[in-house]
C-alpha cells in the first residue's frame, strides 16, 4: 500500500537548469535520489486523483504535473503492477474486483506484448503428435500462432479466431466444436459444445481465464463459456493456465477451476513476488515469460 504524504494536491515542478528545485539548492549527486522521491510523490498524488475521481487520463496528468506522457505512463504502469489502479485506454481507473467481460477486439490489444511472450513460452510445452485443447482466449490465440511448424499435432478448440489462425498450419489438424457462436468472445458455447467435447481426450488443456485469484481460482465472465471450459478440464490430462500478470488477484463471475487443479501456470515477469509464492504453494509449476 502506498503511504500517504502531506500536501498531496500540491503541483510537482520540474528542476531548473541551475540545480534549484522548488526553491532548494541541491547538493552535487543529489539529483537521482530527489528524482526518485519526487516520482514517488507524483505517483501518490496520481493514486489520490484516481481514488477521488474514479479515473485519470494521461493527457490531464501530463498538464497537471508538467511532465512527459512517457513519465506518466510509467507511473501508471507502476501503480497497475502494485494492484492499486487498473490501466485503461488513455489512462487508469480504479480496479474492479469483479471483472466484467470486454469485447474480444479490446482484449486483443490489452497487454499484447506480455501475451505474445507467454504464448511463445507455452508453445514450448507442446510436442509433435500430441492432442491439445486451446480455449477461446486471446492468450491462447498467441499459442496458436506458434504452432505452424508442429507435426502431427491435433488441436481441439471452441475459438473461432483460433481455428482461423490454424488454417494454414499444414502439420496441424484442427477440430472446432459445434454450438452457438458468441461474438463478444469469438467462441462457441452451448450444450452441444459440451457434448462434443465429451467425445474427445486430450494430453493438455491451455486455459486462459478472465480472473486468476489464487484464493478463488480461475474464473470467467460468462456462465455458458465457463461451463464449456469445465468440460475441457474433464477431458485433459494436464492443465496449463496461461495468463498475464494483470489477471491475478482479480475475480470474475463464474469459477472455472481451483488452482489446486492447475498443473502449470505460464505468466509474465510482472507477476508480483507474493503471488508467485502463493501460486507455487498451491502446487503449481510456474513459468515466467
Amino acid at each position: 500500500m502506498v503511504k500517504s504524504r502531506p500536501n498531496v494536491h500540491a503541483p510537482v515542478r520540474n528542476a531548473s537548469r541551475n540545480g534549484v528545485r522548488n526553491g532548494i539548492v541541491e547538493e552535487p549527486g543529489a539529483e537521482h535520489s530527489m528524482d526518485g522521491m519526487m516520482g514517488e510523490e507524483r505517483r501518490t498524488q496520481i493514486l489520490q486523483i484516481v481514488r477521488s475521481e474514479g479515473r485519470a487520463r494521461v493527457n490531464d496528468l501530463v498538464n497537471r504535473f508538467n511532465t512527459s506522457a512517457v513519465t506518466i505512463r510509467s507511473d501508471l504502469n507502476e501503480l497497475h503492477q502494485r494492484g492499486v489502479v487498473l490501466r485503461s485506454h488513455g489512462g487508469a481507473v480504479l480496479p474492479d474486483r469483479i471483472l466484467r467481460e470486454s469485447p474480444v477486439n479490446e482484449r486483443l490489444k490489452a497487454h499484447a506484448e506480455e501475451k505474445r511472450r507467454i504464448g511463445t513460452m507455452a508453445a514450448t510445452l507442446i510436442n509433435d503428435g500430441e492432442t491439445i485443447i486451446l480455449d477461446s482466449g486471446t492468450t491462447t490465440l498467441e499459442i496458436a500462432r506458434q504452432l505452424k511448424n508442429k507435426q502431427g499435432l491435433q488441436v481441439i478448440t471452441n475459438g473461432v479466431n483460433i481455428a482461423a489462425e490454424l488454417l494454414d498450419a499444414r502439420g496441424v489438424t484442427t477440430f472446432i466444436v459445434g454450438g452457438t457462436v458468441r461474438g463478444e468472445s469469438a467462441s462457441i458455447i452451448g450444450r452441444s459444445t459440451e457434448d462434443m467435447l465429451e467425445q474427445f481426450s486430450a494430453d493438455k488443456l491451455f486455459l486462459s481465464g478472465a480472473g486468476c485469484d489464487p484464493d478463488f481460482g480461475v474464473s470467467g465472465a460468462n456462465l455458458e463459456e465457463t461451463t464449456v471450459n469445465r468440460a475441457m478440464l474433464r477431458i485433459a490430462r494436464e492443465i496449463i493456465l496461461v495468463a498475464d500478470a494483470s489477471k491475478f488477484s482479480m475475480r470474475s463471475m463464474s469459477r472455472i477451476a481451483a488452482f489446486s487443479e492447475i498443473d502449470t501456470v505460464v505468466s509474465d515477469t510482472g507477476l508480483r513476488d507474493e503471488i508467485q509464492a502463493k501460486v507455487r504453494s498451491l502446487g503449481c509449476s510456474l513459468m515466467l515469460a
